[in-house]
């Protein structure tokens, strides 16, 4: 009764109680240089059992969060790295990074600085939606849409407004140019399962992000131990079962199905995930509409990838 009761609170009374922070937020942040949005999780506020999770700049993982704190109605989350300055110093000493953020009504607004200088990005954050929908095997395929054209870029732009695309088609093929920015689908999809052929060098990696949200990771470690930043890994977040990697120089096929929240990983015909629910979004996230259709997005800008298919099957009851 109580918490229904608060719940239908002003949101002035509302913003008092920290206890509202708990809970999964996506986050749309201004003026992100590489246009990403940020994944924050809360528990055990407004007891001492405050803890929490991270996804966002400058780190690329999801991180335990340190240090954590409630000062007054503020929630305040700290990491110590070696945050790169303006002028953009090769090897910056660690400092502290401080985000602080506020309830205002169901959404969070919030900062984060580098402690001694000036906030440096705002951000603005929902509460993330439940997707109640399962692979139950009652989704039936509809009319495959291919998505690169063997040709051109055409139905595809930069990830990051204004900045110029670098990926280019040689004979068929998809290909990245050094440090490319990546690049996003003018389509967007909901439940789909998408057909992915690609070769990546030895050690170098890519990945493909699922709803313009969650990138399952492509990288060239044939014969190494799986991890959570493996191949075919939900980056950060869901290790392979088995590396499926085959060696250097060899087109590598992907079979992907998102359903809600639920993912399948198949790399050259071997199951690597199974079904397994994506608690939120990855490093590689611009699209925190967590509800609604999204795009896909390539990976660019972290060694030289190529593909030859992309295709994408809509599901549909």
């Amino acid at each position: 009764m109580f918490r229904l009761v608060y719940f239908a609170m002003s949101a002035t009374l509302l913003s008092a109680g920290v206890e509202s922070f708990n809970g999964r937020w996506n986050l749309t942040v201004e003026r992100e240089p590489r246009a990403r949005a940020w994944w924050l999780e809360v528990t055990g506020a407004g007891t001492p059992q405050l803890k929490g999770r991270f996804v966002g700049a400058p780190g690329g993982q999801m991180d335990v969060i340190p240090e954590i704190r409630i000062e007054g109605e503020e929630l305040v989350w700290v990491f110590e790295r070696a945050y790169r300055p303006a002028s953009n110093e090769p090897n910056p000493p660690r400092q502290k990074g401080i985000y602080r953020a506020r309830l205002n009504g169901q959404q969070i607004r919030g900062s984060f600085q580098v402690e001694g200088q000036p906030a440096r990005l705002e951000f603005s954050g929902k509460r993330a939606p439940e997707l109640t929908e399962t692979d139950d095997g009652k989704w039936k395929r509809g009319q495959p849409v291919q998505l690169f054209n063997g040709k051109d870029l055409s139905g595809w732009a930069s990830r990051v407004p204004g900045q110029t695309v670098t990926w280019r088609v040689e004979d068929g093929i998809l290909k990245n140019g050094e440090r490319a920015v990546d690049i996003v689908s003018e389509k967007k999809f909901w439940n789909f399962h998408l057909r992915l052929e690609c070769k990546v060098a030895n050690r170098s990696n890519s990945g493909i992000g699922l709803r313009g949200r969650y990138e399952v990771q492509i990288y060239g470690d044939h014969g190494m131990p799986p991890s959570s930043h493996s191949n075919g890994a939900l980056y950060s977040r869901i290790i392979p079962s088995v590396n499926a990697t085959l060696p250097q120089d060899e087109w590598q096929i992907y079979d992907i199905t998102l359903i809600g929240r639920q993912v399948t990983v198949v790399i050259n015909g071997r199951t690597v995930i199974d079904k397994q629910v994506i608690e939120g979004l990855t490093a590689m996230a611009h699209d925190p509409n967590e509800d609604q259709p999204g795009p896909l997005s390539l990976q660019g800008d972290h060694g030289p990838v190529q593909f030859r298919k992309i295709e994408v099957t809509p599901l549909t009851r």
